[in-house]
């Protein structure tokens, strides 16, 4: 009996001292007896001072601007710390423009070594630990705080403010002159000899510029390309003879579904984006630095100027 009773007080002590502790603690001391990660735990339900007691702190992200991914990427956030990535976590962003997850959290120690914070667009799932090389914002830490754009050295490198284009409709892989306003090419006219109608930085790894032409309501890709004075990467849609070495498009044949070619462009859009490689979507990218409505009375071979858009890039704040 007196073995009995003092397992029953023991018992009675152990029962007591867990029902003095809050539920978050008695959960991360059964997960952690259980062998299991605390990154199974939902940190978003814990307050600042229990995050601090497993040594992480909540990171707030406030960005706007950007657009929902593909279904195969997610968007992913990272620090550096004594120069070294490390990831803050993923999430999407959904059709009303909100963050899923809303709550990002990481170790104190790494949060107060961190210099830079960085957003990537990764593959899902994504077999690799590292960023990938299609890096969208980056800014450096000033405090506890981090204003976020594309023109840090650690993103794109460029607010693209002083981005310029201008182009013409014109057919020139058709033997035909009736067609003359179902292409569209990135060329200035204006001298009276073919230049380069865009004038655009260079791209980092992991970027494409694509041009776009909005026809009948739906954008079609006029190609990709890299450099304003050379062929694009791309020509479905153009006949049988050679373009000029710039980028465009003549939407003459292969028409997607839905299309008819040849077309007018006249009255329609003209866009310029840059798009993740690999891309995410056969549809642009929210980063549009041009943009220009086609003249109702569009005529072939006329110079006509694009609007800088740049300002609507995302940007945002990154709070430690």
């Amino acid at each position: 009996m007196k073995t009995k009773s003092l397992i029953g007080t023991l018992a009675l002590a152990t029962l007591l001292m867990f029902s003095s502790c809050s539920k978050e603690e008695q959960n991360l001391a059964g997960n952690s007896a259980n062998g299991i990660d605390q990154s199974t735990i939902d940190l978003s339900m814990l307050s600042a001072e229990e995050l601090a007691k497993m040594g992480k702190q909540k990171i707030n992200l406030n960005i706007t601007g950007l657009e929902p991914l593909g279904s195969d990427f997610r968007y992913e956030g990272w620090i550096i710390v004594n120069g070294m990535p490390v990831s803050t976590g993923k999430f999407k962003i959904n059709s009303s423009g909100k963050m899923t997850p809303g709550v990002f959290h990481s170790n104190i120690s790494d949060l107060q070594d961190a210099t830079t914070f960085v957003l990537t667009i990764e593959p899902q799932p994504d077999m690799d630990p590292a960023p990938s090389a299609t890096k969208i914002l980056g800014g450096n830490f000033n405090g506890s705080s981090a204003t976020i754009t594309t023109a840090h050295m650690a993103a794109l490198g460029n607010n693209f403010m002083n981005a310029t284009g201008k182009y013409i409709l014109a057919t020139p892989t058709t033997a035909t002159t009736a067609d003359e306003n179902s292409g569209l090419w990135f060329i200035d006219l204006a001298s009276g000899s073919p230049m380069a109608g865009l004038d655009l930085p260079l791209l980092p790894a992991g970027w494409r510029y694509e041009g776009w032409a909005v026809v009948n309501g739906q954008p079609v890709s006029s190609g990709r390309f890299l450099y304003n004075n050379m062929v694009d990467m791309d020509d479905p849609f153009s006949g049988p003879l050679s373009g000029p070495p710039f980028p465009g498009e003549d939407y003459v044949t292969n028409a997607p579904a839905g299309h008819s070619f040849p077309t007018d462009l006249a009255g329609g859009v003209v866009v310029v984006s840059i798009e993740p490689y690999p891309d995410d979507s056969p549809a642009p990218f929210l980063l549009k630095p041009l943009a220009a409505m086609v003249p109702a009375n569009a005529t072939d071979h006329t110079t006509y100027m694009m609007m800088n858009k740049a300002n609507m890039f995302p940007t945002g704040t990154v709070t430690k």
